[in-house]
């Protein structure tokens, strides 16, 4: 009995000690800077100054968060972002992937083709949009004027357009996920329901609102909840192509929260609204982890 105590001890441990590396890092570079944003709210940092720079605000940064002006312009940017990109980049995922999954020519070419801006840098495609989207030789307006547009958008540099401008950029980089996604989706939906609707006479527009968005609730759902997650946390494309401006019209929250803790040097307030934005994307992902066992039964 001892000894086979002694090997029980040993195996644990040995497992211990294979789970010890990611465990150190876990509470390094995740719990540990965690808490110590936490504490952040409460007191304000010149992190130029090290930890001499620290001093206790008490309730002042959240105070500020009520005021604050451009805190709710960039929160109001960040829905208007959500609700327009979310919906669209699922609705053109969806049509894209049920026509790549019938009989088309290259359908693997085509797939890697609409897949590859998302899994490409976000950097170097916020460049290449920039440029189509210059106002004076840029592409996209050559075009609008070779159509009898005179005065086409100024897109980056309107107030009115640059955030329009920023969506159409991300929808275009989601669809190739959302494809993917989806097209997971219908591998699983049996062929029986579409044969048995032929018979009876459905049209293939009727089999698509009857079986196949149906039956593809549950990855709608998945994706509806990632992608409503990835799009609050949109920082590189705003960075790259509008800063943004002008006039703050294509801020967002995380872009806010950088400039306010790397440009302004206040790094506890920027704590308190990451911890906005934290809050925002935890309900998200409460509201998936709740509603989970409704879809269980189609994984």
């Amino acid at each position: 009995m001892r000894r086979a105590s002694k090997h029980n001890m040993k195996e644990q441990l040995a497992g211990y000690l294979f789970i010890l590396p990611n465990f150190l890092g876990v509470f390094f570079f995740v719990i540990l800077p965690l808490l110590f944003s936490f504490m952040l709210i409460f007191a304000d940092w010149d992190y130029l100054k090290g930890f001499a720079g620290l001093s206790f605000a008490g309730l002042g940064n959240l105070k500020k968060l009520v005021n604050d002006v451009y805190l709710w312009h960039a929160l109001k940017n960040n829905f208007i972002l959500t609700g327009v990109t979310v919906p669209s980049a699922m609705a053109i995922g969806l049509v894209v992937a049920v026509l790549l999954n019938r009989h088309v020519y290259a359908k693997g070419l085509l797939r890697t083709l609409f897949f590859l801006p998302y899994v490409s840098s976000l950097v170097a495609v916020s460049v290449v949009w920039s440029v189509l989207y210059n106002a004076q030789d840029g592409p996209i307006n050559a075009f609008l004027r070779s159509l009898g547009v005179a005065n086409p958008p100024e897109w980056l540099g309107s107030t009115t357009w640059a955030l329009p401008a920023i969506i159409i950029m991300v929808v275009w980089t989601y669809i190739g996920y959302t494809m993917v996604l989806y097209m997971a989706g219908l591998q699983g939906i049996p062929k029986d329901l579409y044969e048995a609707a032929s018979i009876d006479g459905a049209t293939g527009l009727r089999q698509f609102f009857s079986i196949t968005v149906p039956m593809l609730k549950p990855t709608t759902f998945l994706i509806a909840i990632t992608l409503i997650i990835s799009t609050f946390q949109v920082f590189a494309v705003v960075n790259v192509m509008t800063q943004g401006g002008p006039v703050n019209s294509s801020m967002v929250i995380a872009y806010h929260i950088y400039l306010t803790a790397f440009q302004n040097y206040k790094m506890g307030y920027a704590a308190a609204m990451s911890w906005v934005l934290f809050i925002i994307i935890f309900s998200i992902t409460l509201v998936q982890w709740r509603s989970q066992k409704k879809w269980q039964q189609h994984f």
